[in-house]
């Protein structure tokens, strides 16, 4: 019979939940994970590995049919659907088959299964050949993650109204496309079939879209998918979705005035929601707000030894806050020294459409909110010699830094391969360095990070190549 005595039990095998139970693993601590479906979560098989796949193929497209402004001459470009589902579900199988192999590397024993809590220190697996399995636990971390909302009105079917996951595996590619929700998830989708040729409208309900992000970057990310022609409706509300045979006709409502636009699919992108059903929360002390559990910050839940992270125990929504997450709730459950606590505002977060997005920190309207004097730097990339020779001369850096302190307050960026320079100011608030070190720092050329170090520059009157 296989071991039901853990040190932890981590239930849900996503980002927060595999990248904890291999902490809890290489600390010698017994450990087991509970997965009702795929290891890895929604993540790696639903979410941020298969889409980027996907929208790999669209920079790879949109680069062909501007071949000849390389001086290349590429003719009959066309594309297939169905080997770009094909691509995107391979690339997700092989990172899934590769969290499996880390779980048998670390001896964590995988339950395969749904798991709830069933009294104090035990919970009950339902696994998924019908039999029941009891674990006990001296600790127990709920990983168990979210799912998209849903609208009344708005109701995903799978068909013609598609959550994330129909979109990314769509049979055939749709001529035309409503897109309800200007977040993250929202905009890499309408970027994806714009750049494949699709007409797509984004429909925001507030003023602007990426409304999380700094509102320059905001207005210059419309601008630029208008370019590409992409129709953008913000502070406009969807209702009355009328499904035909093989398309939906929608009623979008604008500053009072409603009209309809007829599309072949409606992708809902409306956030998410926690799994926190079934869980087996009742009779205990773990509470529940806004569909997702409260913690504090250490990831304890009010409940002894149960604990929660990455998207069920609440925002930001991201992968990487998940996994580091999960490595503190196990290394301050072990005891580790020198633990610290998650702090928010070093967490960066990226939009991989075209243009991509980054930030880190407060925008400039949180920053003045708080009173604070500031200092602030922009460098456009029209400036940046590796960004002329890519041919992506189009976006800019933004610093903002305490005017009195010198501390970085945030960084915001758009346009090419900003979501990887986006974690050299992550590093640079977690050393929490000044404008000075940031300028004493040497950047190679010719590379696109030189424009972080322009920006700093900028903040203090001293850039030099504009």
């Amino acid at each position: 019979m296989a071991e039901t005595n853990f040190d932890i039990v981590v239930v849900g095998g996503g980002p927060g939940g595999y990248v904890a139970a291999i902490r809890a693993a290489q600390l010698g601590l017994k450990t087991a994970v509970v997965e009702r479906e795929h290891m890895g979560g929604i993540c790696l098989n639903w979410g941020c590995i298969p889409t980027k796949a996907l929208l790999r193929t669209s920079e790879v497209y949109s680069l062909i049919k501007h071949a000849d402004s390389f001086g290349l001459s590429v003719k009959d470009v066309s594309f297939d659907a169905k080997k770009i589902v094909e691509r995107s579900r391979k690339v997700a199988n092989q990172l899934s088959g590769g969290v499996s192999m880390l779980m048998k590397k670390n001896k964590i024993s995988v339950f395969d299964g749904t798991a709830k809590l069933a009294g104090t220190g035990k919970v009950a697996v339902a696994m998924k050949d019908k039999s029941n399995v009891t674990l006990t636990y001296k600790n127990v971390i709920l990983a168990t993650g979210a799912r998209a909302r849903q609208l009344p009105g708005l109701e995903t079917d799978g068909k013609l109204v598609w959550s994330y996951k129909e979109a990314m595996v769509p049979p055939e590619f749709p001529k035309s496309l409503l897109v309800i929700g200007s977040g993250a998830i929202g905009i890499e989708f309408a970027s994806f079939y714009r750049t494949m040729g699709a007409e797509v409208t984004v429909c925001e309900v507030l003023d602007r879209i990426l409304p999380v992000e700094d509102a320059e970057v905001s207005a210059f990310a419309k601008r630029a998918f208008e370019k590409q022609g992409m129709k953008i409706l913000t502070s406009a509300t969807v209702s009355n979705l009328k499904k035909g045979a093989n398309n939906v006709t929608a009623t979008i409502t604008v500053g009072g005035k409603a009209e309809q636009i007829t599309v072949d699919r409606v992708i809902s992108a409306v956030g998410i929601v926690g799994n926190v059903e079934n869980l087996g929360l009742e009779g205990t002390k773990v509470k529940v707000e806004k569909t997702h559990i409260v913690i504090d910050q250490w990831g304890f839940t009010g409940e002894p030894n149960v604990y929660a992270i990455g998207d069920v125990a609440g925002s930001p929504w991201l992968a990487h806050k998940a996994m580091h997450e999960g490595v503190l709730v196990v290394e301050k459950i072990a005891g580790v020294k020198g633990v610290h606590p998650m702090k928010t505002e070093n967490i960066p977060g990226c939009t991989y459409c075209q243009p991509q997005v980054a930030s880190i920190g407060l925008t400039e309207a949180a920053a003045k909110a708080k009173g604070l004097q500031l200092k602030v730097g922009k460098f456009p990339f029209i400036g940046n010699g590796k960004a002329i020779a890519l041919g992506e001369p189009e976006g800019f850096i933004k610093t903002i830094f305490d005017a009195k302190t010198g501390e970085l307050l945030g960084a915001h960026m758009i346009g090419a391969e900003v979501t990887e320079l986006i974690q050299g100011y992550s590093i640079a608030k977690t050393l929490e360095t000044t404008e000075a070190e940031l300028m004493a720092t040497v950047f190679p050329h010719p590379t696109l990070s030189e424009m972080m170090h322009e920006s700093v520059l900028a903040a203090y009157g001293r850039t030099l190549h504009i």
